[in-house]
């Protein structure tokens, strides 16, 4: 865990208006950190705001839409005129496709859908706040990934990620590439940047099927978030540990 800072440690979550967003924002908040609530839909960032608040949460809204250009802009100026900087940033915004879905079946738009959600989106967002999260005494840059980008695990006999993905895994794996490469022009900073794997959470992604509740995988998220400055930077990580590539 990060040491005490003499300043209130400043996060950003993108899609943190519900599920594992929210309560990566909530665990963030129970910190004592003040933790802009990223997301595109009024209505729900206020309310989200105003839960996290009532639970003693300093939260606060930022209007953000990952796949538009001028909002992620504006999110940045935001940041930049609250704080003047950013020490932690949580990529945390997705969509997915059907599933399963094989790649034979899956139409084009869906895929560059998908991609500049959970691709692009995350080079957007983490290219703007950049600046800002060159300034902070502790950076760490939190992207969220999945088991089923792995792969390695995608490849091994026997393991069940839970069918052909035609469009969504690819992006974590892509996700993952990118996170790796970031990680390398990053490596003589003290910029930690990882990728989390939240496990099979029940979310509005997954029809509400998986078998952990969205509290359960904000945790890892939340661990990489407050690592040590001496910490690891460039890997993929779950509940158990480091996950292959």
């Amino acid at each position: 865990m990060l040491d005490v800072m003499t300043e209130k440690t400043i996060a950003l979550v993108t899609g943190a208006n519900k599920g594992i967003g929210y309560e990566i924002a909530a665990g963030l908040g129970a910190l004592g950190w003040s933790v802009g609530v990223g997301a595109r839909d009024e209505q729900r960032r206020t309310d989200a705001v105003a839960k996290l608040r009532a639970a003693g949460a300093d939260a606060f809204g930022v209007p953000l839409d990952v796949t538009d250009d001028e909002s992620v802009s504006a999110a940045a100026r935001l940041i930049e005129e609250r704080s003047g900087r950013l020490d932690v940033l949580v990529n945390n915004a997705g969509v997915a496709g059907g599933w399963p879905e094989e790649p034979s079946a899956i139409d084009v738009e869906t895929v560059l859908r998908l991609v500049d959600t959970n691709v692009i989106g995350v080079i957007r967002v983490t290219n703007a706040m950049l600046p800002l999260v060159r300034r902070s005494a502790h950076p760490r840059i939190v992207n969220q990934s999945s088991h089923v980008g792995s792969l390695a695990l995608q490849t091994t006999p026997g393991v069940d990620l839970g069918g052909i993905s035609g469009g969504y895994a690819p992006t974590k794996t892509f996700l993952n590439a990118v996170t790796i490469q970031y990680a390398k022009e990053l490596s003589g900073t003290n910029i930690l940047i990882n990728n989390a794997c939240p496990g099979y959470v029940a979310t509005d992604l997954n029809g509400f099927s998986g078998t952990d509740t969205p509290e359960q995988g904000a945790a890892i998220a939340v661990r990489l978030a407050t690592l040590p400055d001496d910490g690891p930077s460039g890997q993929l990580f779950d509940s158990t540990g480091v996950v292959p590539w």
